[in-house]
């Protein structure tokens, strides 16, 4: 159907498409061929302009035809029905053009090029054979076509980059395939060389004038590195095996020969000896035995020689085809021959298969039972046995041993040419010598030897299979060395290599399924499936577990009816298989509880798979096992943990870290399926880590993956409830705490986890007073000077039981509010102790929320302190923790306490919430005569409202704040928050000023994209109209305009400008706009004075908004704002080291000097006091403030002298002495008529903190602050 729809591309092309509709029989072809049909309307349209036009008259329709065909790149064969209607009328041209213009004329090559690049890129998707069947191959096309090559080969152009071909390159390849195809004319060539006539040619057996010049170029383009290279050999082997060729032979075979024995280390003769190797490849392919009989001694002598030079060993493409040049002249000293001892298997035919199907069912309605299909070729090979032995020469016992050493090469494609070469001799040989073959291959599989040779000899097994030269009696004693290869795993330092083994071994099985009938491959294929399906769950790679997959399949759908194979086929499909994790724990757990598979698999997990080198691995083996546990839970509570207990001791690190993990969670595994362990068993489990630890394992290499493996084994067994004694339980406990302590995040994570559930399941029960012990011990090491301990202890308070936090709750509750907060010593600074503080502390909230209820312990005036507790303390710490902006050599640190502590706002803010909606219990349960008067309850309930407006206010304001600030994971983090807190409807949250609007902006909807600038900035920045949420934001959004980020600053300043340029912002209550703006601006320089993380992108910002020409319509506020920025200045510039700081600040400076009195004098007395800055660079930028602001006002210097004040500062060199700097700034003083006063007290302050901080050298101190600021 494909092919007779493509036939006539010309049909209606929508009436194709629709009649493929229905059609789902494969699914990948059929996309692509409608694909392909849809684009051939446009397709056809560009050829018929080039064929119209007789050339290309638009230099992009090439690359447009280029793009369209090299999207088939791998399913060349739906362009073959098209080849013709494309290839014919382009080679056309190519003909009448080289006819018409001739090939003199310099316009031809410029006309084929572009036709060139069009075929060349056909021949690269289809394959050249498919090609060149469409070429025009007329006689008198001969000399026109070598005439043409010859102008291209003489006509060099340079190019430097692929897209820019000028089709060169591809005309040269055209032109050769083009000759390939007019060389087997059925003439003799001398007949049709019309330049015969002009020469001194004498006919006979010498090669025409003609035929030399194509062997000139031919030879050239044999040390080409491009394609031309196995072009001009294949050209070369058509042409030189004519009958009419035998001098132009001989004369070539002596050239390769001198070529052959002049080996030298020249890059070009390197590529000469690769193409030469390649044409006497594809010249002994081309030609007949008879033809190439006497020549193969020779070639075989230097062929023998190369293989063991340098030359070959450097190369493995001059190997690939010596390998190819080696198996040719094997096959033409054998003479060709079909052996009657072949397994004549199944066709590739369909037709055929069902035929011979009919026959062995015909004769099983006779006879009553299926005939042994091998017992034909068993008497075939019976019969073999009987001819005469065949004469083998020397020669071929020595090439056979090349290919045999080929198949050990290092390199893949040595290998596969090897191995194809292997198969190809083999099937001229007789049945002995083929067994002699096979037993060398399988010498291949032998422990000492190397991967590369189990990968050679699997590949040469699957082509004696194919090719039936493995015989149905050989593969007993071959299926073994396939089981070895199919989990050859061999480990290097910290990887393994064998995945290629494996790969090459599921395709031997592939090949084994399409080869033999189902008589022939039941036992084998009863041994290989448990095998495969191994492989297809549990190997690591995803390319071997498909293959494995396939071959399985393979098999399946070839040799009939295979118990539950279908279902096994669609469970481990090409898609299922592609996650490890879905291969191992849901693939693997279906396929075995199919019968036959349970236990193979349990072999591979506990032999293999726990043990393996990487650690990920063993643990989802492990995690893979337990999945195994619902089939049978008495055998792996008895046999696997029997065979898993002892491991966990090994001296070797995989396996006693992979056994642990797995007896733990297999114990697990069993109690969830309600199966009960004996009483040695548990006894035996609960002896593990008390036996680890007496044998030192947490210590040396691997004593961090150990003690990760015993915190999850304790948190299985607590889980499990497995008996253990109390002395273990101390010494578990024990255990625990040390890891706690551990610096590595693993491992604490792991041992909280574990302590999460050890001591609800072990400690709670026990009254003997150690619950404030531990509870004592942890809020002591929240003190720790050891960081690793701080951040351990808090995780751990974060999951204690409540009967652990009854009596000491404020306790915790304070020390960790205290613990949130930045510590006072520097050295004692730890990011990572803050957000497990954090975590700890929401943590004990929410279980103190939940589970502890008024009672005889707990009175009314308890529990209410506890919410009011979390209210003022833990709320109060959790919006300092908001404000962590501590950084180190890691970045933002403080980027992670702030994530967590907006977590946690939500949470908390839920408890509070919940609990004023619900309100307090005025009777204690089970308590008599302790009810409180309604008056009372409402009064105080009144008086200790949990969540006010306030509280909503700095929750709200505080999520803002990080929804405009610099990180996207931040914004991310508190746009999602936010959306969480407005569409809770199972907690209300209330008291949010304003809360229409914010449900306006912040919308219920699903995946929202709050860390895209573009998009969340918008929508945050209309908040800036309510007073109540601006100061967060501008505190914030400062960050991103001021920023280093150039596409956030753009993002967010664009943002801010269309806020203040909308309309419908022009009043915010009552006030405008800009006046908000500059009023929150001058708040945020107040509040963060002297903080530079803060003050630099303010003043930044600032700075831009100046330029932007914002505050130019605020003359009625100047009052209040442009004063405070001076005296923000005055403070944050006063001994300033930062740049980016002086910078901005200077820049600011002349904005406001540029403006109306009064302030433009404060802002110019300013300005001109950096002019003696001790810093050149800062005095340089001060000069050309002054200078701006000088042109652009007036009024601060008369106008007799503005002329004088401008050439001070245009000639004076600002970045040069400091004193003499000085002196001109005091000459502007005096010009401008200030104080001078002023002046000296600024001088003497500036000299004398220079003098606390001078050197000898003021160029010293200044390249030395230059190269700490990153200039």
């Amino acid at each position: 159907m494909l092919g007779q729809e493509q036939q006539t591309p010309a049909k209606d092309v929508s009436e194709v498409i629709l009649n493929e509709e229905d059609d789902e029989h494969d699914a990948k072809e059929c996309v692509l061929q409608r694909y392909f049909l849809q684009e051939w309307n446009k397709l056809k349209s560009l050829l018929d302009d080039i064929v119209v036009n007789g050339c290309v008259s638009d230099p992009s329709a090439v690359n447009k035809i280029r793009s369209i065909l090299e999207k088939y790149q791998e399913q060349g064969q739906l362009l073959e029905p098209y080849l013709e209607s494309i290839i014919v009328p382009l080679m056309s041209i190519v003909r009448l053009k080289t006819i018409e213009l001739g090939v003199i004329s310099d316009e031809i090559l410029d006309i084929i090029k572009p036709l060139c690049i069009i075929i060349y890129s056909l021949v690269t998707v289809c394959g050249y054979k498919a090609v060149i069947k469409f070429f025009p191959h007329q006689v008198s096309d001969l000399e026109l076509a070598v005439s043409l090559l010859e102008k291209c080969h003489h006509t060099t152009t340079t190019t430097s980059l692929r897209q820019e071909s000028t089709g060169e390159m591809e005309a040269k390849c055209v032109i050769l395939l083009w000759l390939s195809i007019l060389v087997l004319v059925p003439f003799d060539i001398s007949t049709v060389d019309t330049s015969i006539a002009n020469s001194n040619f004498v006919g006979g057996t010498e090669p025409s004038p003609l035929v030399l010049r194509i062997l000139g170029f031919s030879k050239d383009y044999l040390s080409n590195a491009g394609p031309m290279r196995s072009i001009a050999g294949l050209l070369l082997s058509r042409l030189l095996t004519r009958p009419d060729m035998p001098k132009a032979f001989t004369s070539f075979i002596e050239w390769a020969h001198e070529i052959l024995s002049s080996v030298t280390d020249d890059a070009v003769d390197h590529l000469q000896l690769l193409g030469v190797v390649g044409a006497l490849a594809a010249i002994f392919k081309a030609g007949g035995r008879n033809f190439l009989l006497d020549l193969v001694p020779v070639v075989w002598n230097d062929t023998l020689i190369l293989i063991k030079s340098n030359a070959a060993t450097r190369s493995p493409l001059l190997r690939k085809f010596l390998v190819k040049l080696t198996q040719r002249i094997g096959l033409t000293c054998l003479p060709h021959r079909s052996p009657s001892w072949r397994y004549v298997g199944k066709s590739r035919s369909l037709g055929e298969n069902i035929s011979v199907s009919e026959n062995i069912t015909d004769k099983h309605d006779r006879c009553g039972h299926y005939p042994n299909v091998d017992s034909w070729n068993s008497n075939q090979n019976a019969s073999c046995m009987q001819e005469d032995d065949m004469d083998v020469p020397e020669t071929v016992e020595e090439i056979i041993e090349v290919l045999l050493s080929g198949l050990r090469d290092t390199d893949t494609v040595v290998r596969w040419s090897a191995a194809k070469g292997l198969g190809r001799i083999t099937s001229r040989l007789t049945s002995e010598l083929a067994d002699e073959v096979l037993s060398s291959v399988l010498e291949l599989f032998s422990p000492v030897e190397g991967d590369g040779s189990w990968h050679g000899g699997c590949l040469a097994l699957a082509e004696l299979a194919r090719r039936g030269l493995l015989l149905p009696s050989s593969l007993p004693k071959v299926v073994p060395f396939i089981i070895k290869a199919l989990h050859y795993d061999i480990r290097r330092g910290p990887h393994s290599v064998g995945s290629h083994v494996r790969d090459a071994a599921a395709y031997v099985c592939w090949a084994f399924g399409r080869a033999y009938y189902h008589s022939d491959m039941k036992d084998i294929l009863e041994q290989l499936a448990p095998h495969l399906l191994m492989v297809a769950c549990y190997d690591r790679e995803v390319n071997c577990r498909r293959a494995a997959a396939a071959a399985f399949q393979e098999n399946v759908g070839r040799q009939g009816s295979y118990p539950n194979g279908i279902d096994i086929v669609n469970a481990a499909d090409y898609f299922s298989l592609s996650s490890r994790v879905n291969s191992y724990l849901n693939v693997a757990a279906c396929i075995a509880r199919y019968e036959g598979y349970l236990n193979p698999f349990v072999e591979e997990l506990l032999f293999n798979k726990i043990c393996h080198w990487d650690r990920g691995l063993r643990e989802l083996a492990a995690a893979a096992l337990c999945a195994l546990v619902k089939y049978k839970p008495e055998y792996f509570a008895t046999t696997v943990l029997e065979r898993l207990i002892p491991c966990s001791l090994s001296t070797d690190l995989c396996m006693r870290h992979g056994a642990t993990i797995a007896v733990g969670q297999l114990v697990l595994a069993v109690h969830q399926c309600d199966h009960v362990l004996s009483t040695d068993k548990q006894k035996a489990v609960a002896g593990i880590v008390p036996a680890i630890e007496k044998a030192r394992l947490y210590r040396g290499k691997g004593g961090e993956i150990m003690r990760s493996a015993v915190s999850q084994f304790i948190r299985c067994i607590s889980l499990s409830h497995v008996f253990v004694p109390e002395k273990t339980k101390r010494s578990l406990l024990d255990t625990l705490n040390e890891n706690l302590r551990h610096p590595n995040a693993q491992i604490q994570t792991a041992a909280v986890e574990a302590l999460k559930h050890f001591v609800p399941a072990y400690l709670v029960w026990v009254d003997d007073g150690g619950a404030n012990g531990i509870t004592s011990k942890y809020l002591e090491l929240l003190s720790d000077p050891n960081a690793a301990a701080r951040r351990g202890s808090a995780l751990a308070l974060g999951v204690l039981p409540p009967e652990f936090l009854a009596t000491r709750w404020r306790d915790v509750l304070l020390k960790l509010c205290s613990s949130c907060a930045i510590e006072d010593n520097p050295d004692d600074r730890d990011a990572e102790a803050r957000v497990n503080a954090v975590r700890g502390l929401v943590s004990v909230c929410e279980t103190l929320s939940k589970t502890m209820k008024p009672s005889v312990s707990l009175s009314l005036e308890d529990y209410r302190a506890l919410y009011l507790l979390i209210k003022n303390e833990v709320m109060q710490a959790l919006f300092k923790a908001l404000d962590d902006y501590c950084v180190d050599n890691r970045g933002d640190v403080g980027s992670w306490v702030r994530e967590a502590a907006m977590d946690g706002l939500e949470k908390c803010s839920y408890i509070l919430c919940e609990r004023e909606s619900v309100g307090f219990p005025t009777k204690m349960p089970g308590v008599e005569n302790t009810a409180l008067l309604e008056s009372e309850v409402s009064e105080n309930d009144h008086s200790h409202s949990l969540f006010d407006a306030s509280l909503a206010t700095s929750l709200i304001g505080g999520l803002l704040k990080q929804a405009v600030e610099k990180i996207d994971k931040l914004r991310e983090t508190a746009g999602k928050i936010l959306q969480r807190i407005l569409s809770n409807e199972r907690i209300l949250v209330p008291c949010i000023p304003y809360r229409e609007k914010l449900e306006e902006i912040v919308r219920n909807e699903v995946d929202v994209k709050w860390g895209v600038p573009t998009f969340s900035y918008p929508r945050f920045l209309q908040l800036l109209q309510f007073s109540c949420y601006s100061k967060f934001l501008i505190s914030g959004l400062v960050i991103s305009v001021g920023g280093l980020q150039d596409s956030l600053r753009k993002a967010s300043l664009t943002a801010l400008l269309e806020y203040l340029q909308d309309p419908k912002n022009d009043k915010s209550e009552g006030r405008s706009r800009e006046y908000m703006l500059a009023s929150d601006l001058l708040w945020v320089l107040q509040h963060y004075r002297r903080r530079d993380r803060v003050i630099i992108p303010a003043l930044k910002t600032i700075e831009i908004l100046f330029s932007k020409k914002v505050f130019l319509q605020m003359e009625a506020h100047t009052a209040e704002f442009f004063p405070g920025v001076l005296d923000s200045l005055a403070i944050e510039l006063k001994g300033s080291k930062d740049f980016s700081k002086l910078y901005a600040g200077i820049s600011i400076l002349g904005y406001i000097a540029a403006m109306l009195d009064p302030l433009n004098t404060l802002a110019f007395r300013q300005l001109l006091t950096f002019l003696g800055h001790r810093y050149p660079k800062i005095r340089k930028a001060a000069a050309d403030q002054v200078y701006l602001v000088l042109l652009q006002s007036g009024n601060l210097v008369a106008e007799d002298k503005m002329g004088k004040a401008l050439e001070i500062l245009y000639e004076t060199c600002w970045d040069g002495d400091l004193e003499e700097a000085k002196h001109q700034r005091s000459q502007l003083y005096e010009i401008a008529g200030l104080e001078t006063r002023v002046l000296m007290t600024s001088s003497r302050e500036s000299d004398k903190n220079n003098d606390k901080r001078a050197t000898a050298d003021e160029n010293a101190s200044y390249s030395s602050l230059v190269g700490s600021s990153g200039f």
